[in-house]
């Protein structure tokens, strides 16, 4: 077992969607820094190899089946978290999807499952979270967005852009809440831009000629490239840490200067 030191030292965190991309490498860099961190993904066997490489490198965590849309699933994984470790500090709401359609012939249901996973799962994991963060003397909150957050996005992406919209504004006004209750919770959000990810592959593969739309995107990219799931979890570290104790509601775009055009 390494000495618990770094950033995070000492703290707690739950990274939902942590088997894979984003949350795995964020989980990892958490449990770098000291945090004591806990694998949630629908996915158990890969949310457990995730837990097992953090503890074979010598860190703490462990794994959790969590369904993002069931409010019962997160009462478990949350308390399971304090049971293992005795509190939780840390809740990064990583969960999503990018599934949906072109709007004119997106059906309810599959518009409601963008929701329930990209939306509601947040919605759950702030409220969750903040009632385990009041019982420790208050905490950190890092919700996932998008880019498509803050900016429409076409071809088939209207309900991942409202439901990823929704995460923007929930993560503003849960702050604003949390400063008025005193709560000592502060909630942010992360934006990123194209990452390098199993999902960002899915959505490539989608297209009619994905090594054409590959390349396309690749040439809306300022800094010339996707970016890699290490720079959103270097942002969430950041935000998680008491570096960034005065703030709150805010958006952290990591996106290679994509929102900038």
């Amino acid at each position: 077992m390494v000495e618990r030191t770094g950033r995070v030292a000492g703290k707690v965190a739950l990274v939902s969607g942590a088997a894979s991309g984003l949350g795995k490498a964020t989980a990892e860099r958490l449990a770098e820094e000291g945090a004591a961190v806990m694998i949630a993904d629908i996915r158990a066997e890969p949310a457990e190899a995730a837990a097992a490489g953090i503890r074979q490198a010598g860190g703490r965590a462990v794994a959790q089946t969590l369904d993002v849309t069931r409010d019962d699933s997160w009462s478990a994984a949350v308390a399971r978290a304090e049971k293992e470790f005795g509190k939780l500090d840390i809740v990064v709401n990583n969960a999503g999807t990018a599934d949906g359609g072109w709007i004119h012939k997106l059906s309810l249901e599959r518009w409601r499952k963008v929701m329930a996973v990209n939306l509601d799962g947040v919605f759950l994991g702030v409220k969750h979270g903040a009632e385990a963060m009041k019982r420790c003397g208050g905490g950190s909150i890092v919700n996932i967005s998008s880019i498509a957050g803050l900016v429409g996005i076409a071809e088939g992406s209207s309900a991942y852009c409202a439901s990823k919209g929704g995460v923007t504004l929930l993560t503003r006004a849960a702050a604003l809440e949390f400063a008025l209750l005193k709560a000592n919770i502060r909630v942010n959000s992360v934006h990123p831009g194209f990452m390098q990810t199993p999902m960002l592959d899915g959505v490539i593969a989608a297209y009619r000629e994905p090594d054409a739309a590959r390349d396309t995107l690749m040439k809306n990219e300022p800094l010339g490239r996707f970016g890699e799931p290490k720079d959103i979890a270097n942002a969430v570290l950041y935000l998680a840490s008491d570096e960034a104790a005065f703030v709150t509601g805010t958006q952290l775009v990591v996106d290679g200067g994509y929102y900038a055009k």
